[in-house]
C-alpha cells in the first residue's frame, strides 16, 4: 500500500508534470516509485538528472542494470528487485545469470569485479581496500568506471530507501528476495 500520494498528471503541479513527462521520455512510463518521488520535485529532478547523465557514461547499460539489481538485493528492496530483474530480461539476461547478478558474481571477470567493488562501496560506506582495489584494477576496471560505480551506488540507495519508506504498489512482476541458488 502506497504510504505516499501517487501523483499523476491530473494531481501534478507544472513542475512535476514536467518531470513526469521527463520520467516517461527516460523510462518509456511512470513506474510508482517515481510518482511517489514526485511528491518531492527537487529529489525526483535530482534522482532524473543523475540517471539520466550516468546512460551516457562508461558502463554498458546491462552493467548498470546489475549494477542496479546488486544494489536492490543488498538493499533489501523487493520494488527494485522486481524492476531491474525484469529490465535484466528485457536485455535477454536468463534466470541464472539473474540470480548471479543479485548474488554479486558474472562470468565476465571485469564485470564480476565492478559488482564487487559495488558491493564493497555499499557495505563500508565507499571504504574500498587497497587489495580490493588493486583486485579490480587487475580485473581491467577503470577509473572512469570506479567513479560512476559509486555514483550508482548512491542513485540506487536513493531509490531503494525511497521505496522502504514511501512503500509504492508493486507494478512490475514481483519476484522473490531469496536469490536461487544462496
Amino acid at each position: 500500500m502506497n504510504r505516499l500520494p501517487l501523483i499523476t498528471e491530473h494531481t501534478a503541479d507544472a513542475k512535476q508534470l514536467a518531470l513526469l513527462e521527463d520520467t516517461r521520455r527516460q523510462l518509456g512510463r511512470v513506474p510508482n516509485l517515481y510518482a511517489a518521488l514526485a511528491n518531492g520535485p527537487q529529489a525526483l529532478a535530482g534522482y532524473l538528472a543523475l540517471r539520466d547523465a550516468l546512460t551516457r557514461g562508461v558502463l554498458r547499460a546491462r552493467v548498470r542494470e546489475q549494477l542496479a539489481l546488486l544494489i536492490a538485493q543488498e538493499n533489501g528492496c523487493a520494488y527494485c528487485v522486481a524492476a531491474h530483474t525484469m529490465r535484466m530480461e528485457k536485455l535477454g539476461a536468463a534466470g541464472e545469470e539473474i540470480a548471479g547478478t543479485r548474488r554479486g558474481a558474472d562470468t565476465d571477470p571485469h564485470v564480476a569485479a565492478i559488482l564487487e567493488v559495488a558491493r564493497a562501496v555499499l557495505r563500508d560506506g565507499g571504504r574500498v581496500s587497497d587489495e580490493e582495489l588493486a583486485k579490480a584494477r587487475a580485473a581491467g576496471v577503470t577509473d572512469p568506471e570506479l567513479a560512476e560505480i559509486v555514483a550508482h551506488v548512491a542513485l540506487n540507495f536513493l531509490s531503494n530507501a525511497f521505496n522502504h519508506l514511501a512503500q509504492p504498489e508493486l507494478d512490475f512482476p514481483p519476484v522473490a528476495l531469496e536469490v536461487p541458488g544462496r
